[in-house]
Formats: C-alpha cells, sequence, structure tokens
C-alpha cells in the first residue's frame, strides 16, 4: 500500500500519507486546546471551544427514540460529525497551517509531535541560520555520585503553588482585612519612585511633560493614608489576579539565559575574556534536590565489583532483565559486553536489595541544596534571539487580534454581513497564530530538561523556576501586609484588596494631550520587580570582527493586572489543616464564568438539573 498508494499504517495504528493529511483533532485538543483534564471529550470541547450544546441522548432512550422520533435520532447520529467538522475548520485548521509556517515539518507531524520536539526543530534551524553546530542528544550518566552515595535521581526545585485561604469571596460581601500601617506608609514613601518609573519606563514620557501628575499623586496619597489611619477594617473587596506576563520567557530574555551560556569555572578560565573586574559573568541561585542509596562509597564499589566478576545473562533485547532461566533467549556476557545503560540498570537493581537487606531502605532523605550557576553574558545569542522573536510576534498577533475584535464589535453593531463575515475571520487567523506561537514560547523552558534534548541544562531550569518562585514570594509578601492572598500560583497571585485600595488612574500629556493609563497595584509590583530582577550586565556584541560588547540594563518582567472580579469560590479540603491547591472557580460581573481550575467530573450521562448546576452560577 506504500508504494502504490502512498499510505503506511504508522505504529498507533493511524494511516499517513506524504500526499496528504490526516487530521486527528483530539491531538490538538490534548495538547494545544489548554482545557482540563476532564473536559477535553466532544460534548465539553463542542461547548467550551464552538458555545453551543450538542444534541445527547441518554443510552437507555436510544431504541425507545429510534422508534418514535428517527428524525430526531437520524440528527443525533451526525451531530458528533458535524461538531468535529466545525471545530476542525474553526479552530485546528488555521491553527496547525500557521504553526506548519514556522516548525519545519509536514502538518502530520506538527499536529501529532510533542512540544518539546518542535521547539527543538525550530532550534536546529535557527541554529543553521545563525551558523551554530547543533550539540548531540543529551545521554544522563548511568552513575553519579553526590558525597560519596550513588545517586538515584537528581532534579530542581520547581515553581511554588500554594492554597492560602478557603471559602467565598464576593465583591458584594465585605471582608476582615488585617494589614499593616506601616505597609501603606512605605508605599507613601515610595509614590514618587513608583510613578516616575511608570511615566518613564512604560509610556516613555518625561516627568515635566505629565500635566496633572499632583492630581494623580495627591489622589493616591489621600487613598493609602486612609487605609493607614484604619489598617483592620473590614469591607468589600477587590478580587484581582496578579499575574506576570509570559514569566518564564521573559525571566530568559532579561538574564540572557541559555543552555550554552552556563559556565563553569573551566569554562571561564579557557575564556579569552577572562580579565579581573569581568563584568560579563552572571551568578544565579538555584535550588538542586537529589536522592542517594543509603549505602556508603565502599559498599557501592563492593557490589560493583562483585558485577563485574559475575557473568550475566541478557536478553536479545536491549535492557531485558537477567533471563538465566530463559531457555535460549538469553545470552552469558561479561560486565564490559553490556552497555552502558545495562551495566547502571543491572548496579541500581543490585544496589536496592543490598540497601533494603541491609539498612532496611533503599534511599535516604531526600537532600535539597542551594547551588549557584554562572551566566554567560558573551554567549552567542542564537537561543535568546529566538524567543525574543516569538515573544514580539505573539505580542504583535495579540495586539491585531484584539483590534479586529473591536471591529468585529462594531461591525455587529452596524449589522453589515459582509463586514462581520472579513473581521470574524480575521478574528480566528490572529487567534490562531497567537496561539501557534504561545504553544512554541512556553517550550523553550521545559524544552531544556526533556530528556535526549539537543540544548539540555538543568541549571538553567533551576535558575528559571527559581527566579520566579522569588518574585512570587515577594509580592505575596507585600500583598500580605496591604490585602489578603488567596492563591499563590506558578506564575500569578489571586488576591484581594480593600475596596477603597487605589485602583486606575490616566496622566495626560502636556502639549499631544494624549492619556495614559495605569494600573496601582500593577505599577507597585513593578517597581518591586525591578529592583530586584533588572540584569545591569546584559551585553550586546557591537563589532564581530573586534568582538567588542556594550554592556546595558535589560529588564522585562512584568505584572499585569486581571480583574476586578465579582465572586472567587475556593473549596475546602475534608481534612483538617489541609487546603486544596489548583481548585476554585472565578465569575466575572456580569455572572459568567471567567476561570475554573480543579472541578473536572467526567460523567457519561446526567440530568439536565445537573448538567445547569455545572454551568450556572449561584452569585
Amino acid at each position: 500500500m506504500a508504494a502504490q498508494l502512498g499510505f503506511r499504517c504508522g505504529s498507533s495504528g493511524e494511516c499517513l500519507s506524504k500526499a496528504c493529511v490526516h487530521m486527528d483533532c483530539l491531538h490538538w485538543v490534548n495538547r494545544d486546546s489548554y482545557l482540563p483534564q476532564g473536559q477535553r471529550g466532544l460534548k465539553a470541547v463542542t461547548k467550551a471551544k464552538l458555545g453551543y450544546d450538542p444534541v445527547e441522548v441518554a443510552p437507555e432512550d436510544m431504541v425507545r427514540l429510534a422508534a418514535e422520533t428517527p428524525q430526531a435520532m437520524a440528527s443525533y447520529s451526525v451531530s458528533d460529525a458535524v461538531a468535529t467538522y466545525y471545530l476542525y475548520m474553526t479552530y485546528i485548521h488555521p491553527f496547525i497551517f500557521s504553526l506548519a509556517t514556522i516548525i519545519p515539518m509536514p502538518p502530520d507531524e506538527v499536529l501529532r509531535k510533542g512540544s518539546g520536539t518542535l521547539c527543538e526543530q525550530l532550534l536546529m534551524v535557527e541554529a543553521y541560520r545563525a551558523n551554530v553546530i547543533c550539540p548531540n542528544k543529551h545521554t544522563t550518566q548511568a552513575e553519579v555520585l553526590y558525597k560519596n552515595h550513588l545517586l538515584e535521581s537528581e532534579t530542581y526545585i520547581g515553581g511554588k503553588v500554594e492554597a492560602l485561604e478557603s471559602g467565598v469571596f464576593r465583591a458584594d460581601l465585605p471582608t476582615r482585612f488585617k494589614c499593616k500601617a506601616s505597609a501603606y506608609q512605605g508605599l507613601i514613601d515610595c509614590l514618587d519612585r513608583d510613578l516616575g518609573y511608570a511615566i518613564t519606563h512604560d509610556a516613555g514620557w518625561q516627568l515635566s511633560n505629565v500635566a496633572n501628575y499632583e492630581e494623580v499623586k495627591g489622589n493616591i496619597t489621600a487613598q493609602l493614608d486612609a487605609l493607614k489611619q484604619a489598617p483592620n477594617r473590614e469591607e468589600v473587596p477587590l478580587i484581582y489576579h496578579l499575574d506576570v506576563a509570559a514569566m518564564y520567557p521573559n525571566i530568559i530574555l532579561t538574564n540572557r539565559l541559555q543552555p550554552a551560556a552556563i559556565a563553569t569555572d573551566e569554562d571561564c578560565a579557557a575564556c579569552d575574556f577572562n580579565r579581573p573586574g569581568k563584568t560579563c559573568l552572571r551568578q544565579m541561585e538555584w535550588v538542586w534536590r537529589g536522592e542517594h542509596y543509603t549505602c556508603s562509597h565502599s559498599e557501592y564499589l563492593q557490589v560493583k565489583r562483585q558485577l563485574v566478576s559475575e557473568t550475566h545473562h541478557v536478553g536479545k533485547e536491549a535492557g531485558a532483565a537477567d533471563a538465566a532461566e530463559g531457555g535460549g533467549s538469553a545470552v552469558g556476557c561479561s560486565w564490559q559486553e553490556l552497555s552502558y545503560e545495562q551495566q547502571g540498570k543491572l548496579l541500581k537493581e543490585r544496589l536496592k536489595k543490598y540497601c533494603q537487606k541491609v539498612y532496611k531502605r533503599v534511599l535516604d532523605k531526600p537532600v535539597v541544596e542551594q547551588r549557584t550557576a554562572g551566566i554567560c553574558q558573551r554567549e552567542n545569542s542564537f537561543y535568546i534571539d529566538t524567543v525574543r522573536a516569538f515573544r514580539d510576534r505573539r505580542y504583535e498577533y495579540k495586539g491585531l487580534n484584539k483590534k479586529w475584535k473591536g471591529k468585529l464589535d462594531a461591525a455587529r453593531q452596524s449589522g453589515s454581513a459582509l463586514a462581520i463575515a472579513e473581521a470574524g475571520d480575521m478574528v480566528v487567523l490572529y487567534d490562531s497564530l497567537q496561539l501557534a506561537h504561545k504553544c512554541i514560547l512556553n517550550s523553550f523552558y521545559g524544552y531544556v530538561m526533556r530528556k535526549g534534548a539537543r540544548w539540555y541544562s538543568m541549571e538553567m531550569a533551576g535558575v528559571v523556576t527559581n527566579t520566579g518562585a522569588k518574585i512570587i514570594q515577594r509580592a505575596c509578601q507585600l500583598v500580605e501586609q496591604i490585602g489578603k492572598p488567596l492563591e499563590l500560583d506558578t506564575d500569578g497571585i489571586w488576591c484581594c484588596l480593600p475596596g477603597s485600595f487605589p485602583e486606575n488612574f490616566e496622566f495626560k500629556h502636556k502639549t499631544t494631550g494624549k492619556g495614559f493609563k495605569i494600573s496601582y497595584p500593577c505599577v507597585m509590583l513593578n517597581v518591586m520587580v525591578a529592583e530586584h530582577n533588572t540584569n545591569d550586565q546584559y551585553q550586546t556584541l557591537v563589532d564581530p570582527m573586534r568582538h567588542t560588547y556594550e554592556t546595558s540594563s535589560q529588564m522585562s518582567i512584568e505584572f499585569e493586572v486581571d480583574g476586578p472580579y465579582k465572586a472567587m469560590i475556593l473549596p475546602a479540603s475534608k481534612e483538617e489543616g489541609k487546603l486544596i491547591k489548583k481548585r476554585y472557580a472565578v465569575f466575572n460581573f456580569d455572572g459568567s464564568l471567567a476561570e475554573l481550575k480543579g472541578f473536572e467530573i467526567k460523567v457519561c450521562t446526567h440530568c439536565y438539573a445537573a448538567s445547569q448546576l455545572t454551568i450556572t452560577c449561584p452569585c
């Protein structure tokens, strides 16, 4: 069939061909839809993405309805096909072919491959353009020691997720706040600095060009002073989500992080730029975590010597277990004839038995260690250039998507069918493009710890997550003093601020008359992040012939504010003293569901009242 028709059945049972594409919608739903795990069936995806309820018939009623209302059952029989077609044409077709213009792979593989594989293919193309040789695939060492103990596994401490409160928080129900007057006084003292940073950094204006600076400052000062006078109060809350926009990619760009830039002392000693007072090496912290066997180094060597002296019966397939009783399918071979993977597997299996017998446990308690990684600021920048290009293009497509959504609303008000169709097509196009870029952009961090990655670096992954965790922890410490944090996410905070807390303000330009709107909670957090995370050692190649670099400051990590919202519901745990992480529901002021996480329930059939209960808002 492959020779005559060009079709070949793969290992997963799917027939694929180079002459045509076979698009399975399920692959897109699992990888790129960003839907919760329990809401990826066809019915749930149709409701979430297409916005209508598909035809549903209870299994026990099918035979009866087929006899009584055959036309209705005929409609039900094709409803799944109709939903799949419109789902594909609306989302999957533009998304995959948008991604195929970026990734050098055919659409079939773009749809089915993991995001790590797509990221690696893109990096190989960019490396070729930058005249950089692609490294070999990373292979893990079979035997790694830590303080004379063999390691079972090693990794890094990732981002922190924590549930701080449980209950129902609503914008129309008073909440009790226990704030600190000193925190509000600190905000008042730093107000000039915060507003000046927003005007000069975000708007690009001079402070002298602002017409109403004193007015805005006076309003904010008055509100903060009132909060300082009565820090313990009960009033309606402002429910916000304070999150860092594209946190991990922006941490990579700000600190010039890339796998090849992780430099050791040996690398610096061999470098031409290694001189006294050098500024090209940026030291950053990360947290290492490892688990090692309980046996000592001498016991480990004794077990290994015993294995070396033995004859091992390994099956024909690499990595098979000992098969001394296999009856002909096993071949006796010495230790040196085994592959590194087989040696490591046999050694760890023997060590587990030895430790369990002698020490009554296999592994000691996990070890957590603070480490420092050196980041070279003069390494070839093809990796971060690729990340920056994707981030900027995604921001561009998001802006165009927002622009065409405005045109779509205007077209609906005018009633022009042609304008509505054109605007709708452009919204789908730009939404697909920005989602395609988001898929790859979020993979640049996770890819560096992927098994077999060409650009592998545990240190880089650890630095990224540790930096992000510190940003969220500092923001949480500030929010604890001026409000009430509800939930810590990897890249943001759900919180309640007092209803009288300063929110949105607008500066006016003296000459042009243009306005610049700010969100004060966002401004105060951005200044705090810039104070602790600005990279003053960022270096850019100016003259490739003379190898001269220009040093500058780089800072692209910024908070953005979503909200305020009408209500947030965080359920309590059944166990006393424990809270449930990543389980909450957030509602807009119009009653629509803004975000739902952790409430996924898989059911085959349920009554109409139950289905309405899961989608309606009690507030």
